[in-house]
């Protein structure tokens, strides 16, 4: 387990000061502005935490930063607090940029690096690029942890600055992706394919969730639809679903579908995982 430290850098987005009256409602308004230039910019991020953990969002000791904001409303999601940017902090790109230099000698011993999660990392494309391209500078590998659901963002530009990509394939149909989701599932297979004719990393993340995923059928849905990018695929990694999050859900009022629902059976997950076996995946 890694020690999970939220940042709390710049001034949170939901308790600016707008001070009073005509020239109160104008400093508000142009602090507002110059904060959406920033964003624009790549300056500036809603962020809601990060983590330095080992053996976890990819190889060696990594610096996991999840961003805040996400187009995707997962009815597992263990971490609802992520969806919103407005429940983020506000980062300043040189903060970032200054931990990442922190750690270089940690990343360099372990064969690390940093990771951009979420929520959606692409949400807030760029600051992340931004950020990508500074770690690689400094020789330090990277990653990107996403739906694919934006993927059309991350141009050749952006990804030429990532060395793995965790890529969340959370359901093998349109209409199961769609139940699961609220979003369609093609955009995440164009993502993979783009990902497959470049010739980026890929590391395969699915979770098993009893009465929503699990089937056979919709696990070899999920085989069939990854195996065009098979020469980049390293590692399919089969995660049994759990409800740690339900007391998120339950505090930020919003209702949690998966109340009731028990983690997978070992034997459950060990034939998800054969399934994909069968395809020829290395799978964890």
């Amino acid at each position: 387990m890694g020690e999970s430290i939220d940042l709390r850098l710049g001034t949170p987005i939901e308790n600016r000061r707008t001070g009073a009256g005509i020239e109160g409602m104008a400093e508000a308004e142009l602090e507002r502005s110059q904060r959406l230039a920033a964003i624009r910019e790549g300056r500036l991020a809603s962020i809601h935490s990060w983590e330095l953990v080992t053996a976890v969002d990819g190889p060696g000791t990594r610096l996991t930063v999840f961003f805040s904001g996400c187009p995707l409303r997962c009815v597992y999601c263990h971490n609802p607090d992520t969806m919103e940017m407005r429940r983020g902090q506000d980062v300043q790109l040189e903060e970032l940029v200054r931990r990442i230099k922190r750690y270089r000698r940690v990343f360099s011993s372990s064969g690390g690096g940093i990771t951009l999660s979420g929520g959606e990392v692409l949400m807030q494309p760029a600051f992340a690029r931004n950020v990508l391209q500074a770690a690689k500078e400094m020789g330090v590998h990277t990653a990107i942890d996403t739906s694919g659901y934006l993927g059309a963002v991350a141009d050749d530009a952006f990804l030429d600055n990532v060395d793995l990509v965790l890529l969340d394939v959370k359901s093998g149909t349109e209409e199961s992706y769609k139940a699961l989701t609220g979003r369609p599932l093609q955009p995440t297979l164009d993502f993979g394919n783009r990902l497959a004719a470049r010739g980026t990393t890929v590391w395969i993340r699915f979770v098993v969730v009893p009465g929503w995923t699990d089937s056979e059928e919709n696990v070899e849905a999920i085989a069939e639809n990854i195996a065009p990018w098979k020469q980049v695929v390293e590692r399919v990694e089969v995660l049994p679903f759990h409800n740690m999050g339900q007391d998120k859900w339950d505090a930020l009022g919003m209702e949690y579908k998966l109340r009731d629902a028990q983690p997978p059976s070992k034997e459950t997950v060990e034939r998800v995982r054969e399934q994909f076996r069968a395809r020829g995946f290395m799978t964890y």
